[in-house]
């Protein structure tokens, strides 16, 4: 029996009569979806085992009598392409298009049953001039908005590298030191949905624990107190803080690296030179990896002892953590004590209690701090927290570990950022889309390849006079932010999207468990946007979750 033969016989009659397209009738619905590939080589098995799950769901779905939508289509913008034409001359499309060619032949040589006339390809104009108009409607709304942000530059390659990209301080790709560099950039404004992606998460009933625990400490709200502390000369600075009963044994202040205020403090300074390669090859603290600070040369005043405390710049610090600066107890927090033992920073015992070596981390009464001593440290929390509020040093807070989305990227293989800078009108949306990628440009591995005047030089929408247009491309997220929406109706050349009504939410989704966080969380913020829009009607795209690496077979 030739079974290749066999397949091949029934998936061409499959294809030929559109066995397996998708139609909004009158029965139950169910959306059956995976996360779609990121084109980038041939299938592999980590391909084969999440595709072959929704394939078989499908089928089984279909066999029950539902009216199943089970699509795909190709998450086809990123870096690997960029760095492929960089390498190889190629241009990305090309090089993008061929990646689709041989994985979708692969796909149909599985016999996977997808609803082939619903694919769709992110590098399509026809898809992502809908990335562009919905990054308008958000900036009309207030939810997409430009600041200066810190970047770890390469001078060589003329380019922002992310935190990956750099290694032991310097570029992976060309090996040269990189430097800090602070750029405009595009955000998103996804903290303003920040307590009800956190709230709904309780709502996923069928997504698994693990997950919703993942999104949770990602959001990471807490709630706190914001604390003033005066520097000897300059601003004041805040610090959140969960512990203001430690606040006697503060002896020292650290600082994020990549911190704007980091480099602001010693700007003009004997120590700026060396603050700015710390800062440079700073890395994020990992288990076991030893805490690097490095002193920034100036002081704040602990506001309840009015002592003088020293403030540094440490890699153990995380921006997205408070303000970025953190007051540190190292008799009463492990990794101050490690940090203090190091850089011989004095060390204050303020709650009574034995660890011998060590910061002792337990609750007890507190000592040496003014009229709160004797006072259970748990109590003097909210005491404290009211005293200083009285001298108008600190109030209490709510933090998030989220920060807004950035998603400009100095790159050439993206959506285009649909925007132009006019010296007269200021920051204006374009109003044709798509703004389409040109086809004419050079990839050398310096520098942005939309940074040309070919690109670049263009009519403000307005006043119709010179302008320039941005170059930075979006976030490769964006476009996956959204795409299960544009399944339901694909063809669609004047909305987005329709027939959301019928086919959302996604009844059942599938992919790889190390999506659970950014891909999930971006998806279910920008479907809030949608629905606060009047687009979608439900709270969540997602009803059930599948996370490849949860699978188990016992035989």
């Amino acid at each position: 029996m030739d079974l290749q033969k066999i397949a091949g016989k029934w998936q061409a009659r499959w294809l030929k009569e559109k066995a397996f397209k998708s139609k909004e009738v009158k029965k139950q619905k169910y959306y059956c979806l995976e996360m779609f590939p990121y084109p980038s080589g041939k299938m592999h098995m980590g391909h084969v085992r999440n595709y072959s799950i929704g394939d078989a769901y499908a089928r089984f779905l279909r066999m029950q009598g539902m009216s199943v939508l089970y699509p795909m289509g190709w998450d086809a913008f990123g870096l690997p392409a960029e760095n492929a034409a960089i390498k190889s001359g190629a241009k990305p499309e090309e090089y993008t298009r061929k990646c689709i060619e041989q994985i979708k032949a692969q796909f149909m040589e599985l016999g996977l049953s997808y609803d082939w006339d619903r694919e769709l390809t992110t590098c399509d104009p026809s898809y992502y001039q809908w990335n562009q108009w919905l990054f308008i409607q958000m900036l009309e709304k207030g939810l997409a908005y430009r600041k200066k942000s810190t970047v770890n530059w390469c001078d060589d390659c003329g380019t922002v590298l992310a935190n990956e990209q750099v290694e032991s301080g310097k570029c992976w790709r060309c090996e040269n030191p990189v430097s800090v560099k602070e750029l405009e950039q595009w955000f998103l404004k996804i903290t303003d949905y920040a307590d009800e992606l956190l709230e709904d998460i309780d709502n996923l009933e069928d997504w698994p624990n693990s997950v919703k625990i993942m999104q949770k400490n990602w959001i990471g709200k807490s709630r706190g107190t914001m604390v003033t502390f005066k520097q000897e000369q300059g601003d004041d600075l805040e610090v959140f803080t969960t512990r203001p009963d430690t606040l006697f044994g503060c002896t020292f202040l650290v600082i994020a690296p990549e911190n704007p205020l980091t480099l602001e403090l010693v700007k003009g300074t004997k120590i700026e030179k060396e603050v700015t390669e710390f800062v440079a090859k700073s890395v994020r603290d990992k288990e076991g990896k030893e805490k690097e600070g490095i002193f920034l040369g100036k002081h704040a005043i602990n506001p309840v002892t009015e002592e003088k405390i020293p403030i540094y710049a440490a890699n153990f610090v995380l921006m997205e953590y408070g303000t970025g600066a953190v007051m540190s107890v190292p008799a009463h927090d492990q990794r101050d004590y490690e940090f203090a033992k190091k850089y011989d920073i004095p060390i204050k015992t303020v709650i009574e209690g034995k660890a011998e070596g060590k910061a002792y981390m337990g609750e007890g009464k507190l000592v040496d701090s003014g009229e709160f001593t004797g006072m259970a440290n748990k109590e003097a929390i909210k005491k404290i927290t009211q005293w200083l509020e009285k001298k108008g040093m600190a109030k209490e807070g709510t933090h998030y570990k989220l920060r807004d989305w950035l998603v400009s990227r100095q790159r050439y293989w993206g959506t285009p950022i649909p925007i132009v800078y006019c010296d007269r009108c200021g920051i204006v949306p374009e109003t044709k889309l798509p703004v389409k990628l040109p086809t004419n440009v050079k990839f050398t591995g310096q520098g942005n390849p939309l940074d040309v005047d070919s690109f670049k030089k263009t009519s403000c929408p307005k006043c119709k006079g010179d302008a320039t247009r941005e170059t930075d491309t979006m976030d490769t997220f964006f476009d996956s932010s959204w795409y299960y929406l544009r399944f339901c109706d694909p063809g669609n050349n004047k909305e987005p999207f329709t027939k959301a009504d019928y086919w959302m939410p996604v009844d059942q989704y599938i992919g790889g468990i190390e999506h659970a966080i950014l891909h999930l969380l971006y998806a279910r913020f920008i479907f809030k946007v949608f629905r606060d829009m009047g687009m979608v009607k439900a709270d969540e795209p997602f009803k059930r979750l599948l996370s490849q690496g949860m699978v188990t077979y016992k035989g």
